[in-house]
């Protein structure tokens, strides 16, 4: 039995399907009641005990399945990021503007068309996810000590290789048929990504510590970025240390 809308502004279970199919085609019941048991969405419920969605809820869904497959996070990193950027990310609509990105992440046209040009960001049609501005964000705070979109091309390489590892992996049980196989890879898939993830933490900690970089308090997991950031802005790192700003010319 579908589940239905209980009040007027909000949805039922079948009209967020119907809403999120044309860019999610892979989205079903099953995987919404999962993100509702995995705590990254709550849904109220009505007495007859269905699922009722607010705009919100819709909004937070479209934010949770697009980091899923543009960024290819897991869960715990995800719901990571929605509690970050709960107060820094649009609230009003799912996707930006051009312009509006541009204004919210800080970066000029050219930057944005470098962006594209290197794969990093992705349009949604005429809009832009919020991995979008994510990335956006992560690349001027990294401009300010040198590296730019083109030092990032292997970043992105990288991370292809790896989500095409996850795919390679998961393939019998996407051919796989029956109810809820498709959600039991898609688990799978994202169990998969968090372990690499946690393993390329790891080597990059490593990698680190043998060029005598190590530090008991500096680590990947503990790491604060933002603090350091405005510690880096304040010494202007970018002008004193990098050396790829030196080898750009720039």
């Amino acid at each position: 039995m579908s589940e239905a809308a209980g009040s007027l502004g909000q949805l039922g279970i079948g009209e967020v399907l119907a809403q999120l199919r044309p860019e999610f085609p892979d989205i079903s019941t099953s995987k919404i009641r999962f993100l509702e048991a995995e705590g990254l969405i709550e849904p109220e419920r009505s007495r007859s005990g269905y699922r009722k969605f607010s705009t919100a809820d819709l909004h937070r869904l479209r934010q949770i399945l697009t980091l899923q497959r543009d960024s290819y996070l897991p869960l715990r990193v995800i719901r990571e990021r929605l509690a970050e950027s709960t107060s820094e990310l649009p609230k009003n609509d799912e996707s930006l503007t051009r312009h509006q990105l541009l204004d919210e992440a800080g970066i000029t046209e050219a930057e944005l068309t470098e962006l594209e040009d290197y794969g990093l960001i992705r349009r949604l049609g005429r809009q832009y996810g919020t991995e979008a501005l994510a990335v956006a964000r992560a690349v001027a705070a990294l401009r300010q000590y040198g590296v730019q979109a083109r030092h990032l091309r292997a970043v992105k390489a990288a991370a292809d290789r790896e989500a095409t590892l996850v795919e390679q992996v998961i393939a019998p049980q996407l051919r796989q048929r029956g109810a809820g196989a498709r959600d039991a890879a898609a688990r799978t898939a994202w169990q998969i990504a968090d372990l690499t993830l946690r393993l390329h933490a790891t080597l990059m900690e490593s990698a680190l510590a043998e060029a005598g970089l190590a530090s008991a308090t500096l680590r990947l997991g503990n790491y604060d970025p933002s603090a350091a950031m405005a510690e880096g802005a304040a010494a202007e790192p970018a002008e004193e240390a990098s050396g790829l700003r030196s080898a750009s010319g720039r």
